[in-house]
C-alpha cells in the first residue's frame, strides 16, 4: 500500500512539474538570482541578474514601462523615446485623428520635437522597486476571518505600507496579492503624465490582417507605434507644459540589427495582465460554457452592427475603430480559447491533476486538516453561482457595453444621490467629473449605431436571461410595450437628454433630479444597476468560497513544491519570461517557420479587402528591394515567434537577445495555444513579435523619419 501511495505521489509531482517545464514561467524580478539566472545563462543569456533588476544601479527594468493602463512599452533612446504596439497606441492615434487628418488610415510622423502631440490621459509608469511584505500583511489576518474580511485587512495594511514607502516622495505604490493571497509584494512606481505621440504607420501596416489574422501565425503585421516621455527641467514627472523637456531615462535599450535564428535565446519583460494556471476543472468548464460562450455570442452580434456602420461611414469608423478593436480582440480570443481547451483536453488534464491532488492530501491527516476542503469549496462556489454569473455577465456585456448610452447614463447615479441629499459640494464635483467623461463619450459615439445595437442587445437579454434575473424595466417592455423591444428603444432614444451632447452639458450646468428621474434612459440605467447590485450580493457568498478554495489549493501546491522555482499567476506586475526563437508543427504534416518576410505581405495583398490593403509606397520599396541596412539576403524580415510565456498586458513588451539588446516587440499569441492562460502548452505555445528590423525599416525607409533612428543606439 505504501509503495503504491508513493508511486501516486511521485506521479502527481511529475504531473505538476510537467506544467512548469521548458520555457513556461512569468518570473518575479527580485527572485531571478535565486531561481532563474543559471538556466537563463545556459540558454544563452550573457548578462547577470543585476543587469536585469537592481536597486543600486541602472538596469533593464528601468527601460520597461507600463504604457497607458493596459500595455507595456520600452524606452529606446536617451531622450525618452518609447516603442510599443500599434494596437496599444491605437486609442491615442484615434484620439488625434479627424476626417481631415486620419492618422489611423494615413499614419503620422512628427518631423520635430515641436510636432510631437500631447496626449492627455496617457501615462508612462516605471517600476522603482519590489519588496516582499508577506509577513507584515499576514500579521493582520486572524483564523476566523472570512475572505471578505481578509481582503479588507490586506487592503488596510497594504495602504499603510504603501504610504510609508512613498512618504516624502513623488512616487506611488501599492501592495499586491500573489499566489492566490499566499504572498504579498509592495510595488513602488514613478508615473509620468506628459506622454506625446511621435509616430505610427498607417493601419494598413500597423494592423495589417486586422481580425482575420488576429491571434494567428504566420503573421505580417507591423504592430508598433512611437511615443515620447516628457519631464520637467529636473527630469521629474510633470503635467503637460510647453516648457517640459524629453525625459532622460536611467537606462534605455540598445537595438540589435543582427537578426534572429532558430534556437536563439529570447527574453521578454513586461506586464502580463491575467493568467489562471491554477484553475480547476469546474472553473475550466465555467469559462468555456458561460464566460467565453456569452462573450462570443453577445460581442459577435454587437460587432456585426458596428462594423456595418463603420464601413458605411468614415466618421463612424473613426469613432468606433478603437472600441471595435478592443471588443473584437477578446471576442476572438474566447473563440480560440474554447477550441484549444477542447482540442488539448485541458478539462481532462485538470480532472487527472485533481485526482492525484486528492490522493496526496489523503496521505497525511495534517494535509487533510489544512487543505482537505479546497477543491470542494471551489466546486460549491462555481456550481452555486452559475445562474447569477450568467445574468451578471449579460448585464455587463449586453446592457452596459452593448447599449452604450445606458452604460454612460449609469455614471450619473452618484449625481442623483447627491441631488437627493441636496449636497451642493458633491453636486458640483460630480457634475465637473461627468463633463470630462462626457467629452470622451460623445467624441466616440454615434446615436443611430447605438440605437440599432441597443435593440439587438435588449432583445437577446430578454431571450437568454431568466425573467427572475431581469431588471424591472423589462417588465415595462412586456406590459406597456407588449414585448416590442424596438418600439421601447425608439421611444427611449427619442425622449432622452443622454444622446445629445448639447442637452446633456446644459443639464450638467443646472443638474435636476426631476429631469433625471423622468429621463427614460436614466430610468433604464437605474433599473439595470439595481439588478446588477442584487446579483453582486447573490454572487458574494459563492465567490468567497471560490476564493478561499483557491487560496488553500495554491498554498498546497506551494507546500508540495517547496524549494522549487514556481511563479504566481499574472496580475499586471512586471515579469520576465525567457525562451528561444523556435518554429513549430501546429498539426499533422504542417510546419510553421520561425519568421515571416515582406514577401508574405505581398502574397496576402487584396485591394478589395480592407483588412489586406498594402500601401503603394511599401510595394515600391518591396519591388526595388530598397531595405537599406534592415534587410537580410535580399529579404525584409517582418515578424518572428518564440517560446516565451506571455499574455494580454505584454503587448508592446521588448523582446531581447542574450546581450539584452532589443530584437522585437511582442504583440500576440498563436491560435493553436489559446488555452495558454490556463495551461501552458509546451509544444505549441508561441509569442508573436514584430521584428525590430521591420520597425526601423518602416520608420526610416517608408516614413523617412530618420531623426528618430539617429537618437537610437543601434548595434550592427
Amino acid at each position: 500500500m505504501m509503495k503504491r501511495l508513493t508511486t501516486l505521489i511521485l506521479g502527481f509531482l511529475l504531473l505538476v512539474s510537467s506544467v512548469l517545464r521548458a520555457d513556461e514561467g512569468m518570473w518575479l524580478l527580485p527572485l531571478l538570482q535565486k531561481y532563474n539566472i543559471q538556466a537563463m545563462q545556459q540558454k544563452g543569456f550573457k548578462l547577470t541578474a543585476d543587469d536585469i533588476y537592481s536597486l543600486n544601479q541602472a538596469s533593464i527594468k528601468d527601460a520597461v514601462i507600463i504604457f497607458g493602463r493596459g500595455c507595456t512599452g520600452e524606452v529606446v533612446s536617451e531622450q525618452g523615446l518609447v516603442l510599443t504596439n500599434h494596437h496599444c497606441g491605437y486609442g491615442a492615434i484615434q484620439q488625434h485623428s479627424t476626417p481631415e487628418h486620419d492618422y489611423l488610415e494615413d499614419g503620422f510622423w512628427a518631423k520635430s520635437f515641436e510636432e510631437e502631440i500631447p496626449t492627455p490621459g496617457l501615462t508612462a509608469t516605471f517600476l522603482i522597486r519590489m519588496e516582499d511584505v508577506t509577513e507584515q500583511v499576514n500579521a493582520a489576518f486572524k483564523p476566523e476571518m472570512s475572505e471578505t474580511e481578509r481582503n479588507k485587512a490586506a487592503t488596510e495594511v497594504g495602504q499603510k505600507i504603501a504610504n510609508e514607502a512613498t512618504e516624502g516622495t513623488h512616487y506611488t505604490a501599492d501592495v499586491r496579492s500573489f499566489f492566490g493571497g499566499n504572498q504579498y509584494f509592495l510595488l513602488v512606481y514613478e508615473v509620468f503624465t506628459d506622454v506625446r505621440f511621435v509616430g505610427a504607420p498607417p493601419s494598413s501596416i500597423g494592423k495589417f490582417g486586422h481580425d482575420t489574422d488576429n491571434w494567428m501565425w504566420p503573421r505580417h503585421t507591423g504592430d508598433f507605434s512611437v511615443f515620447r516621455i516628457y519631464a520637467d527641467k529636473d527630469n521629474k514627472p510633470a503635467v503637460y507644459s510647453p516648457q517640459n523637456v524629453p525625459y532622460k531615462p536611467k537606462y534605455f535599450l540598445p537595438i540589435s540589427l543582427k537578426g534572429v535564428n532558430n534556437g536563439d535565446f529570447a527574453m521578454i519583460m513586461g506586464y502580463p495582465g491575467s493568467t489562471q494556471r491554477y484553475m480547476t476543472s469546474v472553473e475550466v468548464e465555467e469559462r468555456m460554457k458561460i464566460i467565453n460562450a456569452n462573450r462570443i455570442y453577445i460581442r459577435g452580434i454587437k460587432q456585426e452592427i458596428w462594423l456595418k456602420d463603420m464601413q458605411a461611414d468614415k466618421v463612424v469608423n473613426l469613432k468606433y475603430a478603437s472600441k471595435y478593436a478592443g471588443s473584437s480582440n477578446y471576442w476572438k480570443n474566447s473563440i480560440g480559447m474554447n477550441k484549444a481547451l477542447k482540442r488539448l483536453k485541458v478539462y481532462d488534464f485538470k480532472v487527472q491533476q485533481e485526482e492525484e491532488f486528492a490522493k496526496w492530501i489523503l496521505a497525511s491527516p495534517e494535509r487533510q486538516q489544512k487543505y482537505g476542503n479546497a477543491l470542494e469549496l471551489i466546486k460549491e462556489g462555481v456550481t452555486g453561482r452559475k445562474e447569477y454569473l450568467n445574468a451578471s455577465q449579460y448585464i455587463s456585456e449586453a446592457l452596459y457595453s452593448g447599449a452604450e448610452v445606458v452604460g454612460f447614463a449609469s455614471m450619473t447615479r452618484s449625481l442623483a444621490d447627491a441631488l437627493k441629499n441636496n449636497n451642493t459640494e458633491d453636486i458640483s464635483k460630480i457634475s465637473n467629473s461627468l463633463k470630462g467623461r462626457a467629452e470622451y463619450f460623445y467624441k466616440n459615439y454615434n446615436t443611430p449605431t447605438d440605437q440599432k445595437t441597443s435593440k439587438a442587445m435588449f432583445r437577446i437579454f430578454m431571450e437568454n436571461v431568466p425573467v427572475t434575473y431581469q431588471p424591472d424595466i423589462f417588465n415595462t417592455i412586456r406590459t406597456k410595450f407588449k414585448g416590442d423591444v424596438d418600439r421601447y428603444i425608439d421611444q427611449m432614444f427619442a425622449k432622452t437628454i443622454f444622446t445629445d451632447s448639447v442637452k446633456f452639458y446644459a443639464f450638467l450646468d443646472k443638474p435636476s433630479l426631476k429631469v433625471l428621474e423622468k429621463d427614460p434612459i436614466y430610468v433604464a440605467a437605474a433599473s439595470i444597476a439595481s439588478k446588477a447590485d442584487e446579483l453582486r450580493k447573490l454572487l458574494t457568498p459563492f465567490n468567497e468560497k471560490i476564493q478561499q478554495g483557491q487560496r488553500l489549493y495554491i498554498a498546497a501546491m506551494l507546500e508540495m513544491n517547496q524549494g522549487k522555482a514556481l511563479y504566481p499567476d499574472a496580475n499586471f506586475t512586471m515579469r520576465l519570461t525567457y525562451g528561444e526563437i523556435k518554429d513549430y508543427y501546429p498539426m499533422d504534416a504542417v510546419h510553421y517557420d520561425y519568421y515571416t518576410t515582406l514577401h508574405g505581405v505581398m502574397e496576402k495583398e487584396d485591394p478589395d479587402n480592407w483588412e489586406f490593403v498594402v500601401p503603394a509606397k511599401l510595394k515600391e520599396l518591396y519591388n526595388s528591394k530598397d531595405y537599406g541596412r534592415y534587410g537580410k539576403n535580399g529579404t525584409m524580415p517582418v515578424a518572428f515567434i518564440s517560446t516565451n510565456d506571455i499574455t494580454g498586458g505584454n503587448s508592446g513588451s521588448p523582446v531581447m537577445n542574450g546581450n539584452g539588446e532589443l530584437i522585437g516587440i511582442a504583440f500576440d499569441g498563436n491560435w493553436e495555444a489559446m488555452s495558454g492562460d490556463i495551461v501552458f502548452e509546451n509544444n505549441l505555445q508561441r509569442t508573436i513579435s514584430v521584428d525590430i528590423r521591420y520597425v526601423l525599416f518602416v520608420i526610416d525607409r517608408y516614413a523617412g523619419a530618420s531623426r528618430l533612428i539617429e537618437e537610437m543606439k543601434i548595434v550592427e
